[in-house]
């Protein structure tokens, strides 16, 4: 039988595979680029799992191609861009699946910012705009400043801006007016304090909070993600006070089941939402809770998928090793041509290793969101303090080598 992954995360296919087999089962990705996942196939033995090459933003081209899977059990939709179009292929196909109304919500951050700020659990709602100067009068008169400006179904920290003054906030939009969106422009208030992510798994609107992954954010204006750790060791009445949180914002949600990357701000008066993803979190989050549970989490991707019970939900708190890890950016764009450093790693104490993300040859057009990251050093710690120490040390070594774009 077979459980197919409607795309993936860059990084976890080698552990969705190895899942996959323990359940009995084999996997198949259908994707619209094999290199996404080269480092991950490089690393499996050939024939590990089946591959389809088909145009995933096309809905048809996907069913069909999932109505030619032999023996298909269950589909895996585990990212932003997917989660729409895969929850109404599971439906229409009669796999087991989120409700696809419900995904639908997540995917809109500013109905999910309304929804919890009616609900008493935001201190701010969530207000659309056009992407135009002309809407700086009404976010001043509704959110205030400071204020923060996004896309309301973006990913990897695209258009977002973080705006202090009034001359900031019509440069944003200004900017904005420019860009292409996912969804739509919104303003949200800013709300001050270190940004965490509470990495959850529910079942029938039980949630387990696995852990909290800290998140080192670059200075202002950008908002580019610059390293994170796992698991903060948290005060335990702190710890309890986030699950409380946590639960009651799925639930309002309406997510109860599979993994949720709830990213929030730990302010002074308690967290307070900055946008929930119904994943296990992007880069090294997937690597990271393996490792510090000591069992391969996306067993738990696969029950879902079949419609069962997760058995890591009544898994024990985390005993394995923390980690760390640091996404590498070039200095400007241009074309990768290689990196700096790579052959010193091992001198480094926490074993650092390396997962790139892009390819010498490759394209880097844009240097100040996740697009522009080039592989990410992770380290291991007893505690997430000092395996982040240990990969910002390591990575403090790697330079990516960038030349200017030749011409077209």
């Amino acid at each position: 039988m077979t459980i197919a992954a409607l795309e993936a995360l860059t990084f976890g296919l080698g552990r969705l595979v190895e899942a996959a087999g323990a359940a009995g089962h084999r996997l198949c990705l259908l994707t619209g680029d094999r290199a996404v996942y080269r480092h991950e196939l490089d690393r499996l033995e050939p024939g590990a799992l089946d591959i389809v090459d088909v145009d995933t933003r096309d809905t048809a081209a996907s069913a069909a191609a999932l109505a030619a899977v032999p023996g298909l059990k269950g589909l895996i939709n585990s990212t932003d861009t997917w989660s729409v179009p895969g929850a109404d292929l599971a439906a229409e196909l009669g796999l087991p699946g989120p409700d696809p109304a419900a995904v639908r919500l997540l995917r809109d951050k500013s109905r999910v910012r309304n929804l919890l700020h009616e609900q008493d659990l935001s201190r701010g709602p969530g207000l659309t705009i056009p992407a135009d100067p002309s809407a700086a009068d009404e976010v001043l008169q509704r959110i205030g400043l400071p204020v923060v400006l996004k896309d309301s179904a973006g990913t990897s920290s695209r258009n977002v801006w973080l705006v202090r003054d009034e001359r900031q906030l019509h440069t944003a939009l200004r900017e904005a007016a420019q860009r292409p969106f996912a969804g739509g422009l919104f303003a949200e208030p800013f709300f001050a304090g270190p940004v965490y992510s509470a990495e959850t798994l529910s079942w029938a609107g039980e949630t387990k909070l696995l852990g909290v992954l800290s998140r080192q954010m670059s200075s202002e204006p950008s908002v580019r993600e610059e390293a994170a750790a796992f698991p903060v060791a948290l005060p335990e009445p702190e710890f309890a006070l986030i699950e409380d949180w946590v639960g009651r914002v799925l639930r309002t949600a309406d997510h109860d089941a599979d993994f949720a990357h709830v990213e929030f701000v730990l302010t002074t008066d308690g967290p307070q939402l900055v946008e929930i993803n119904r994943r296990i979190g992007g880069a090294l989050v997937g690597e990271a809770l393996c490792r510090a549970l000591r069992t391969n989490v996306y067993d738990a991707t696969i029950a879902v998928a079949l419609g069962l019970r997760p058995a890591l939900l009544d898994a024990p708190a985390a005993t394995g090793p923390a980690t760390g890890f640091v996404l590498v950016y070039p200095d400007r764009p241009g074309t990768l041509t290689g990196w700096t450093g790579l052959d010193g790693l091992a001198a480094f104490p926490g074993s650092p290793e390396w997962y790139p993300t892009a390819a010498p040859g490759d394209r880097l057009e844009h240097v100040n969101d996740q697009r522009g990251c080039t592989g990410i050093v992770l380290a291991e710690g007893v505690t997430a303090e000092l395996a982040l120490h240990r990969a910002l040390s390591a990575a403090g070594s790697i330079r990516p080598l960038v030349a200017a774009h030749a011409p077209e």
